[in-house]
């Protein structure tokens, strides 16, 4: 879901967008957005991607490297920030269009941002957690 619909309840053709996105990055993943764990990460699949197309940013872009950059330019958190669909469909079907540098997927939980001096992820805390027993009446 789009977080201008989570956040807002507001729905449009860029929400679509936004589901594109995540299924796109599904796709050239495997995994899929909703069960994606990385051991010793608190990335999920979105935030997993953005570090991926930071850390190849020095490598030509192949096919995967395409799709995943235009994945991530479609979950943009803001609505402005995301491509048209019909802009999708050039993107992915021309190989000399230039493409926007996406900025931070919306809903990731990036720790830190890969930068050209660093590459390394910081691991999250591993705090115990409690569940009380639920019963019904």
């Amino acid at each position: 879901m789009s977080p201008e619909y989570v956040v807002h309840g507001l729905f449009s053709t860029k929400s679509d967008v936004f589901s594109f996105g995540v299924i796109l990055l599904e796709i050239v993943s495997g995994k899929r957005n909703a069960s994606f764990h990385k051991p010793n990460s608190c990335l999920n699949l979105l935030g997993h991607a953005w570090v991926t197309l930071m850390a190849a940013n020095s490598c030509p872009m192949g096919n995967f490297m395409l799709c995943i950059q235009v994945g991530l330019l479609c979950v943009q958190e803001s609505v402005e920030d995301r491509p048209t669909m019909s802009d999708v469909i050039l993107m992915l079907s021309n190989e000399g269009v230039s493409l926007a540098e996406p900025k931070g997927p919306a809903f990731s939980t990036l720790l830190s941002v890969v930068d050209d001096s660093s590459s390394r992820e910081e691991t999250p805390s591993q705090n115990p957690a409690t569940m009380s027993a639920v019963e019904a009446r």
